[in-house]
């Protein structure tokens, strides 16, 4: 209930407004059925103006923090991100990652319409950094299609950092899906999961004309890795939050 009046009443009207938004290739998107919605990400409004202009009701896997903030602030956040259909997950790596897998896994068979983030976090520079191979394994476990979705325009409406938006006319392109069951029953292979994920990347690439950068979006954010961090197997399958 709420994702709808949020979308209609309470927060579509005046994102349409102040940014207006454009969408192309609406009629990629499948009127029923599971998909996987692959995304560029360049701002948190990635995830309001993405399932603004889609018809259909997308769910985001959106990280653990968001729902168990303390205090009044962090109740309100809970309240929102659970009422808009967001599901928390949990990116610590080994046995959560898995269970993050199952959950977006899950959706998708039931038929619902799922965006992620190959690359994993925002990207530091508007250019689009490599996939991380939880999207591959998500749709040969699921056997979904992945849509490539490009966002343009966001990264100046709300840059990172920023408290406040900026009215900044943004659009929205959706490539034609990708069908990978050529792959099936191939899930766990990490060859074929790489391929897929850079065939998903160089569809994102052809869409949006940024610059590809062949390193992870976090490890340019950072350049440090702490030795309490997921191992690489477990960082690079775990599935895209709606941000970081």
């Amino acid at each position: 209930m709420l994702y709808w009046l949020c979308k209609w009443v309470l927060l579509g009207p005046v994102l349409k407004l102040f940014f207006r938004p454009r969408v192309e290739g609406l009629e990629n998107i499948p009127a029923t059925g599971g998909a996987l919605l692959a995304s560029n990400h360049l701002a948190v409004s990635d995830s309001f103006f993405l399932p603004l202009m889609v018809p259909r009701r997308v769910t985001f896997p959106a990280k653990l923090e968001y729902f168990t903030q303390p205090g009044v602030k962090g109740r309100l956040k809970k309240w929102f991100f659970s009422g808009v259909g967001q599901i928390p997950i949990d990116r610590s790596g080994g046995s959560a990652a898995q269970a993050a897998l199952d959950t977006v896994t899950r959706l998708l068979r039931e038929g619902h319409l799922v965006g992620i983030y190959p690359e994993g976090t925002r990207s530091p520079d508007g250019r689009l950094y490599k996939g991380k191979t939880g999207v591959a394994r998500i749709a040969l476990e699921a056997r979904v299609p992945v849509i490539p979705v490009v966002m343009i325009g966001t990264d100046k409406a709300n840059p990172i950092g920023s408290r406040m938006w900026r009215p900044y006319p943004i659009r929205i392109k959706i490539g034609k899906p990708l069908d990978f069951s050529r792959y099936d029953g191939l899930s766990g292979d990490r060859f074929v999961e790489r391929s897929i994920t850079d065939e998903v990347m160089y569809a994102l690439m052809e869409l949006s004309d940024q610059e590809y950068v062949d390193t992870y979006a976090a490890a340019a954010k950072d350049r440090v890795t702490l030795p309490t961090q997921p191992t690489a197997r477990d960082a690079d399958r775990a599935p895209e939050s709606t941000s970081g």
